[in-house]
């Protein structure tokens, strides 16, 4: 009887319920009733944790022991060669504003002189129509290694021979526009 007082006594000592069973069921309720809102939710968090783990600093220990490596020596010396190269670059730049400057003044002056040459054949009592084209193609032949555009030779667009007003239709050759309006009045048929 001992051995069935025993099991007794351990029966007696056990709560109801032990297996967790009433835990599985409202478990099982909750996430059947807002399982897609725990889900969301979840993903939420998740994009949020990383999110602030890419905008945080890695560590602050890192960062400092990379800022303490560069010597000032090294920064003195990258600073120099910055301040150089902007040198070089700013010489360059008003070498070449000097020279264009240069120019400017030459292409002035040529063209005071042409005008001064102008006004003396003009007191001369000379045409100075041609000396205005020479001087002009001088101009232009100055201008012209300046600048980089080709320069293309003008035709005349008239038609010596053709005139829209007499009605012969191009030069003598018997008229080129064959249409002519249609007649006036009634159709012809019945």
């Amino acid at each position: 009887m001992e051995a069935d007082g025993d099991a007794h006594v351990q029966n007696e000592d056990v709560p109801p319920n032990q297996d967790l069973t009433f835990l599985q069921s409202s478990v099982t309720s909750i996430l059947s009733e807002y399982g897609w809102y725990l889900v969301f939710l979840c993903m939420g968090v998740f994009l949020l944790i990383q999110h602030l783990r890419k905008n945080r600093p890695r560590d602050n220990q890192s960062s400092s022991a990379s800022v303490v490596s560069q010597d000032p020596g090294s920064v003195v010396q990258r600073q120099e060669a910055l301040e150089a190269s902007r040198r070089k670059m700013q010489e360059e730049q008003d070498a070449r504003a000097a020279e264009f400057k240069e120019k400017q003044q030459r292409l002035e002056e040529e063209k005071r002189r042409q005008k001064i040459e102008m006004w003396d054949s003009m007191k001369e009592g000379k045409s100075y129509k041609g000396n205005a084209k020479f001087a002009q193609q001088n101009t232009e032949e100055a201008t012209s290694s300046s600048s980089l555009r080709p320069r293309t030779d003008k035709k005349p667009l008239r038609n010596s021979g053709y005139s829209p007003l007499s009605g012969d239709g191009g030069g003598g050759g018997g008229g080129t526009c064959g249409w002519r309006p249609g007649r006036r009045g009634p159709s012809a048929g019945g």
